[in-house]
C-alpha cells in the first residue's frame, strides 16, 4: 500500500521548497518529487527596457546567499551581447571574487549540515573553523568587489578599479595563512562525513552532469540549441504539485541534469563517486582548489594593468550568454541589448537545474534519508522561480505562466 510523506518546507536551505515522497509498506521511497514554493521576484522583467548597467545591480539581488555568481553572470552576459573583451586583470579580479565566494559559501553549507555529521564533542571545533574561514574569505570580496553581499565594483566591461599593490600583498598573506587552517577543516569534515553511517548508494542517480569549467565558467561549453525548458505541468505527474510548483524544468538534450561541485569534479577531475557522500566530498575538496586558485590569481595579478574595457552601449540585438560556475552549479544569464536598452533577459540558475534531479535522488531508500539527499545539493530556491496566475475571487490557480525570477 502506497503512502505519501510530505516535508514542507525542507530545512537548512535558502528559500522554501517541498519534498513529496511516495513510499511502500517498508517506508522506501518509490517516487520522489521536489519543487520550489518560493514566490517570484520578477527581476528579469524589471530590467527589460532599462539601461544594460541596471541588470547586474538588480539581478545580484536575486539572492542574498549567492549574489556573486549572479552579478558576474549578468555582467558576462551583457559583455557578450556587446562583444566586449574584458582586460586580463579585470577577468582575474572577477575570478578572484568568485573563488573567495565559493570557499565562503561552502563553509556556510558545512554549518548547515553540521548537525547531520558533527558529534557534539566536535561541534564547537567545526563551527569555529567555519567562522575562521569566513572571517578570512569575506574580506577578499569586500576589498576586490566593493561590498560583500551586493558587489558594486563589478561593472560591464570588467571592474570599476584595480586593487592596490598593498591590498594585493595583504590579501595574498591572509590567504596563505588561512591555507593550513582550511586544510585542517576540510580533513575534519571529510573524516566526519566518512564516519556517518549512511546507506551505500544513497542519492545516486544516473542523470547526466553539466559543468562548463573547473573554476570560473565558460560560455563556449554551453550549447543553447541543446537547452529546452518545460512547465511543471509537463514534468510532475501529480496535478496538485504541478499547480503549486514555482519553477520551470530546464532540460539539456531533453533530460534533466545534475550541476554543482560533484559535476565539476567528475567532468574536470575524473571523480567517479556518486550520491550524497560524493556531493559532500566534492564540495569539501573544492574549497581547497578554490583557495589555491585565489592565491595563484593574487600572485599573477598586475595591479597597474587596466581592468575595464571601453564599449559602445548601443548593442546589435545579439543574445549574450554569461556562464558562471557558482557554488551550487552552473549559473547562466542571457541578455539581449539593442538601442541602448535591455530587450530580453533570462536566468537559468543552478538550483533550477537540480530540482528535478534532487527529487528522483531520494528514491530507493527509506524516506528518513530524503532530507539528507536534498541538503547534499545545498539548494537555493529564491533564484529558481516563476509565477502562478491566480483568480482574485477565490484565490485558485488559473494557469502557470513563465514570468521568471
Amino acid at each position: 500500500m502506497s503512502e505519501k510523506i510530505v516535508i514542507s518546507p525542507t530545512s537548512r536551505q535558502e528559500g522554501h521548497a517541498e519534498l513529496v515522497m511516495e513510499v511502500d509498506d517498508e517506508g522506501i521511497v518509490t517516487k520522489g518529487r521536489y519543487f520550489s514554493i518560493t514566490p517570484v521576484r520578477g527581476l528579469e522583467k524589471m530590467v527589460a527596457g532599462k539601461a544594460p548597467e541596471t541588470a547586474p545591480v538588480l539581478c545580484q539581488r536575486i539572492c542574498g546567499v549567492c549574489p556573486i555568481p549572479h552579478t558576474l553572470a549578468s555582467a558576462e552576459a551583457i559583455d557578450d551581447s556587446l562583444d566586449i573583451e574584458v582586460p586580463k586583470a579585470g577577468q582575474l579580479l572577477r575570478e578572484l571574487i568568485l573563488m573567495a565566494h565559493d570557499v565562503n559559501s561552502h563553509a556556510i553549507h558545512h554549518f548547515l549540515i553540521a548537525t547531520d555529521f558533527v558529534p557534539e564533542n566536535l561541534m564547537a571545533t567545526a563551527i569555529n573553523s567555519v567562522s575562521e574561514i569566513r572571517k578570512n574569505m569575506q574580506p577578499v570580496v569586500d576589498i576586490v568587489a566593493g561590498e560583500g553581499i551586493h558587489p558594486s565594483d563589478v561593472r560591464i566591461g570588467g571592474m570599476a578599479d584595480n586593487i592596490s599593490e598593498l591590498a594585493r600583498k595583504r590579501l595574498y598573506f591572509r590567504l596563505k595563512q588561512l591555507k593550513p587552517k582550511l586544510d585542517a577543516h576540510v580533513e575534519l569534515m571529510l573524516g566526519l562525513i566518512a564516519d556517518k553511517d549512511l546507506p551505500a548508494g544513497l542519492g545516486v542517480t544516473n542523470q547526466p552532469i553539466m559543468a562548463t569549467s573547473k573554476t570560473y565558467g565558460d560560455r563556449s561549453q554551453f550549447d543553447l540549441d541543446r537547452f529546452t525548458e518545460i512547465m511543471p505541468e509537463s514534468w510532475y505527474d501529480d496535478p496538485e504539485i504541478a499547480k503549486r510548483a514555482c519553477s520551470t524544468i530546464p532540460l539539456y538534450d531533453g533530460v534533466n541534469v545534475e550541476v554543482g561541485p560533484r559535476a565539476r569534479a567528475a567532468k574536470f577531475g575524473g571523480f567517479t563517486d556518486k550520491g550524497v557522500v560524493a556531493q559532500h566530498v566534492a564540495r569539501a575538496h573544492e574549497m581547497k582548489s578554490a583557495l589555491a586558485r585565489a592565491i595563484n590569481i593574487l600572485d599573477e595579478l598586475d595591479t597597474s594593468a587596466p581592468v575595464r574595457a571601453d564599449y559602445d552601449i548601443t548593442g546589435t540585438n545579439k543574445l549574450g550568454l554569461g556562464v558562471i560556475e557558482g557554488p551550487r552549479g552552473t549559473d547562466i544569464h542571457m541578455a539581449q541589448i539593442a538601442n541602448g536598452k535591455t530587450q530580453f533577459y533570462s536566468a537559468l540558475v543552478p538550483t533550477t537545474w537540480n530540482i528535478p534531479t534532487m527529487g528522483m535522488a531520494t528514491e530507493g531508500f527509506h524516506h528518513e534519508y530524503g532530507p539528507h539527499v536534498i541538503r547534499a545539493y545545498d539548494p537555493c530556491l529564491s533564484c529558481a522561480t516563476h509565477v502562478l496566475v491566480v483568480d482574485d475571487d477565490d484565490n485558485s490557480v488559473i494557469k502557470n505562466e513563465i514570468v521568471r525570477i
